[in-house]
């Protein structure tokens, strides 16, 4: 039985840390009839000050498969985006042992949710440590100043990286391959965590970037920022292929090659000229956008070509009284007001949500005998409360990090993986990044890409989660 330490309290004012043991419990997998032990340590890291008093503590879950040398076993860090997510997605939806159940057709069953064994779980081939970033999970800084160093672009990056350095050295991995694997803002994360940590003598072997965004610039709806628009088109063209508000073609991605064509030529020179483009130029235009979203014509021309994000999800099936998800536009919602230009709530995050917070918390307490009366915070205000940096004010990237990384660690290879359907970070914006980051040609090559006909977190997709499996298992191997 794993040790039962005492459950922590959260105080709105301060906390009173004690480093407490991580809880170590033995389990057993079945995967294609071989059996595979693994142990799971699950506790919180201590980050000390210079007086050696616990100022944070960072909460995390390790999987190790049993029977295996250490020093060569691969290890691989995982943790999603946000910024103010913990790693639950990622590690209850693809990496772990253990994952959500779905349905047959990719939706939730109703509660009670439960937990079944993963047989697509990339602990086959690399130990797993899944983080929980400050104020998010069961971690915690000691109070609200001390917060504030860890919410942030660089206080982030920097904290993150103090615990794989403490992880490393604590359980002697020194000598293990190194992998990072990030979804959404935690791509952006791993980027700045690979430029930080190569200067400080940590060099990865991988890094897997899951619905990846790296030049928030690319995602940004502020005027004079035409790029956005660019870059959504095809995805808004994806999305109402699947719905059929658009005739169906008979290859999506030839479909979306044609759009992309157009989008980056054509309709990128069109917002170019602004208030100065011809009425003619500006009708065809139209009529192009109008066939490949399928909007109405009126609210395009209203719109003045550009298409934002969030009007796109509530004005594609306006007419059916409907809306669609930002994180997976597959997924359909009922708002209360069908007039307003905005969702009242992202469908697909409403989904995903109960699912997952229900199973993790009875998972981590029952199972793996963790116990906490901490609330295990997911998607809390820490959005609110992140500081950008100097990079607030303009449009933050750390795409020019993974490039000095990549320079200075020329062995790195990256895996990216994007949905079709994501309309948090689309596909053809992180094809855009690649393409302008001024990568060295003999570097372009470490670069790995996979598309999936699915959404941001494209491993709800039993397919595209079996494919997954096997494009990181070819990767790390």
């Amino acid at each position: 039985m794993p040790e039962e330490p005492k459950p922590a309290t959260d105080s709105p004012k301060s906390l009173e840390f004690k480093e407490e043991a991580p809880v170590v419990t033995r389990h057993e997998i079945e995967i294609n009839g071989r059996k595979l032990a693994y142990t799971v340590t699950v506790g919180r890291m201590p980050f000390k000050d210079e007086k050696e008093e616990i100022e944070a503590q960072m909460f995390y879950m390790a999987y190790t498969l049993e029977g295996q040398d250490i020093g060569k076993r691969p290890l691989m860090f995982s943790f999603n985006g946000g910024p103010g997510s913990p790693s639950v997605w990622l590690h209850l939806g693809a990496l772990g042992p253990k994952r959500v159940q779905m349905t047959d057709d990719g939706q939730f069953p109703p509660p009670p949710h439960r937990l079944v064994d993963n047989e697509y779980t990339w602990l086959e081939h690399t130990d797993l440590v899944f983080i929980d970033p400050i104020n998010t999970g069961f971690s915690r800084a000691k109070d609200k100043e001390i917060a504030k160093k860890h919410l942030g672009t660089e206080g982030d990056i920097e904290s993150v990286s103090e615990f794989i350095r403490l992880y490393i050295s604590r359980n002697e991995r020194w000598s293990s391959p190194l992998y990072l694997v990030g979804e959404s803002y935690g791509t952006y994360r791993s980027a700045g965590i690979s430029g930080y940590l190569i200067d400080r003598g940590i060099a990865f072997n991988g890094i897997v970037l899951v619905s990846s965004i790296l030049n928030m610039q690319t995602a940004r709806f502020v005027k004079g920022n035409d790029l956005p628009f660019i870059l959504f088109l095809p995805t808004y063209a994806a999305t109402a292929h699947y719905h059929g508000v658009i005739p169906r073609r008979k290859n999506l991605r030839n479909f979306l090659s044609e759009v992309e064509k157009y989008a980056i030529g054509e309709y990128a020179t069109l917002l170019a000229k602004g208030d100065a483009l011809p009425n003619a130029q500006r009708r065809h235009a139209i009529q192009t956008l109008s066939k490949y979203t399928g909007l109405r014509p009126q609210y395009i021309d209203q719109a003045n070509l550009r298409i934002n994000i969030h009007s796109f999800c509530k004005e594609l099936l306006r007419d059916k009284k409907r809306t669609v998800g930002r994180i997976d536009s597959r997924f359909v919602g009922i708002d209360g007001d069908h007039t307003g230009q905005q969702n009242e709530h992202d469908p697909s995050i409403s989904a995903l949500m109960p699912p997952y917070v229900s199973t993790f918390n009875q998972y981590v307490r029952q199972e793996l005998g963790y116990k906490s009366d901490l609330e295990y915070n997911v998607f809390n205000k820490v959005f609110n409360e992140w500081n950008w940096g100097s990079a607030g004010q303009g449009m933050p990237d750390t795409s020019e990090a993974l490039r000095k990384a990549l320079s200075k660690n020329p062995h790195m290879k990256i895996y990216i993986a994007s949905g079709f359907y994501d309309l948090a970070t689309p596909y053809f914006a992180t094809e855009y990044t690649l393409n302008h980051m001024s990568l060295d040609p003999s570097l372009r090559p470490l670069f790995e890409t996979g598309e999936f006909e699915s959404g941001h977190m494209m491993y709800i997709h039993n397919p595209s989660l079996e494919r997954l499996k096997s494009d990181v298992a070819r990767f790390v191997d």
